[in-house]
């Protein structure tokens, strides 16, 4: 079985609608995917229907950014919640809400120097999709500013650009706690890619495992060889799922689909724990 758990459609910072998405999973010839947009299950019931009709395997979920009181970015994973939870609905809309005052603020900074203005972002963004600094980077590439996304992030648009704007995100353990009252499975996204930036120390994983971290993505392309071996070690001390994954974002990122692979295992562990929505496995 070739199962990708991680892959995000135009409701968030991917460039393909939820149901494209999914024909593209069926092209590449996943078995199983999971749709996991930034902070958003909008797009579950088209991708669900495009599911049916290809015959692909569908797991809900979801990605969230955290952060830690350190500063720290988390990104964390989660499947089969409750998408109507009200408390991690309530986490997520604000999240939400400052992502986009965030990006608004980016713009009038960028537009100082760049010929950019709230139209050119507003036109890379689909409707009630969660917006974010691709957004901005595809509206840059349009511009003729920067070559690609990649181009943009590497410099305009780094962390530590003067453009860069702050926002709000959740606490990773306050994002498990309510993943798994919500009846989801939270899962550490790239944990340990470095090439992102700083990664969460130890104490980090440790807190985040104790208030009901389920899995550690292992096999993704940010996560160098020694900090995969690291996080297989961890796991199995702490019985944690491993998962496999792409994080495909279309045309928006060079990762492809099926790239990286969860084994039929882990899934079966993520089905089983999950009790908040069911996964759609036509198998």
């Amino acid at each position: 079985m070739r199962i990708d758990l991680h892959a995000h459609s135009n409701v968030s910072d991917g460039t393909q609608s939820p149901a494209d998405l999914v024909a593209a999973a069926a092209l590449a010839r996943l078995d199983v995917m999971a749709l996991t947009d930034h902070d958003s299950t909008g797009g579950w019931p088209e991708a669900l229907a495009a599911a049916r009709h290809h015959g692909v395997g569908l797991v809900p979920g979801m990605e969230i950014s955290c952060t830690t009181s350190r500063g720290v970015s988390v990104h964390l994973l989660c499947y089969l919640h409750d998408p109507d939870n009200e408390e991690l609905l309530d986490e997520i809309t604000k999240a939400k809400d400052a992502r986009l005052t965030r990006a608004e603020r980016m713009v009038v900074r960028l537009a100082e120097d760049y010929p950019l203005n709230w139209d050119d972002v507003s036109a890379h963004v689909a409707p009630g999709a969660t917006i974010g600094r691709p957004h901005i980077a595809d509206a840059m590439v349009a511009a003729g500013i920067v070559a690609d996304r990649n181009e943009a992030f590497a410099s305009i648009l780094t962390s530590h650009s003067r453009y860069f704007v702050s926002h709000y995100a959740p606490d990773p353990v306050l994002a498990v706690e309510l993943v798994r009252a919500a009846g989801g499975v939270p899962v550490f996204a790239h944990p340990v890619a470095s090439a992102r930036g700083r990664v969460a120390p130890p104490e980090v994983f440790n807190d985040m495992i104790d208030a009901g971290l389920l899995g550690v993505e292992v096999d993704h392309r940010d996560n160098p060889p020694e900090g995969r071996d690291w996080l297989r070690r961890l796991a199995k001390r702490r019985g944690l799922i491993v998962t496999g994954s792409s994080d495909y974002h279309g045309t928006g990122k060079p990762n492809l689909l099926g790239e990286n692979l969860t084994t039929p295992q882990a899934l079966e562990r993520i089905v089983e724990a999950g009790t908040g929505t069911a996964a759609y496995l036509p198998l």
